[in-house]
């Protein structure tokens, strides 16, 4: 698979020199890469409402009128695949790199093991991306990739996957769960909650990006926050 990677940094030398890192990581892995680098989050913005194409975005905070976090945010709000990199000479935004959901952040001057274990991640998240469950229903067949489920409930002998396209069907919530990876984690008899939408966990819920809230039954919190704190 060929990655199309882009580096968002207004200096010049820092982009060049991530360049140089990210192409001696490609040749060492044998990994084909179409890189392209943006001296300002507008540029990239322009760029990228023209092609979204792009599976990489390492990316500067500190930059003119619209910095890497504004960036950051408006391509989560229509993209979750993208794997984002904080590349920044601060500290200052570990949070907002969470709230993006971030893959890492790195700071300046880059060292060049610690991008490659970045980057050696990044990969195994897109490939994971890739994952997608079919189902053949009475109106034709449906994809649904794993990533975008946010949770699955059971109803009787229905389970419905909460996604970008809510699909219900009829089967068994542990048969549906050997299909799953581990961004899932199930929270009871009824539910199963991708972990890569949770928030923030109680005692009884878990609360999801966007609102949805995930009932958790007796003596799965402590289960749950382990594995999350663990899948990040």
């Amino acid at each position: 698979m060929e990655y199309r990677i882009a580096i968002c940094d207004d200096s010049r030398t820092d982009a060049d020199y991530v360049a140089a890192l990210v192409k001696a990581w490609a040749l060492a892995q044998g990994v084909g890469i179409i890189l392209e680098s943006f001296s300002s989050a507008e540029s990239f913005l322009f760029c990228y409402e023209d092609n979204m194409n792009f599976d990489i975005l390492l990316l500067d905070i500190e930059m003119g009128r619209m910095n890497g976090v504004e960036l950051a945010k408006k391509i989560r709000s229509f993209n979750r695949e993208i794997q984002i990199i904080f590349i920044t000479g601060y500290n200052d935004y570990i949070a907002d790199g969470y709230d993006v959901e971030a893959l890492h952040y790195i700071l300046k001057p880059v060292k060049k093991d610690k991008l490659e274990s970045v980057l050696f991640r990044a990969r195994e998240k897109l490939k994971k991306n890739e994952a997608a469950l079919l189902f053949q229903l009475p109106d034709g067949a449906v994809r649904v990739p794993l990533y975008e489920i946010r949770f699955i409930e059971v109803r009787s002998n229905y389970v419905t996957l909460h996604a970008a396209q809510e699909v219900t069907l009829k089967m068994t919530l542990s048969a549906l769960e050997k299909e799953l990876d581990d961004s899932f984690f199930r929270v009871g008899r009824s539910y199963i909650v991708n972990m890569r939408y949770i928030r923030k966990i109680t005692k009884t819920e878990a609360f999801l990006e966007g609102g949805e809230t995930v009932p958790l039954s007796r003596g799965y919190y402590e289960p749950l926050n382990r594995a999350f704190i663990q899948y990040f």
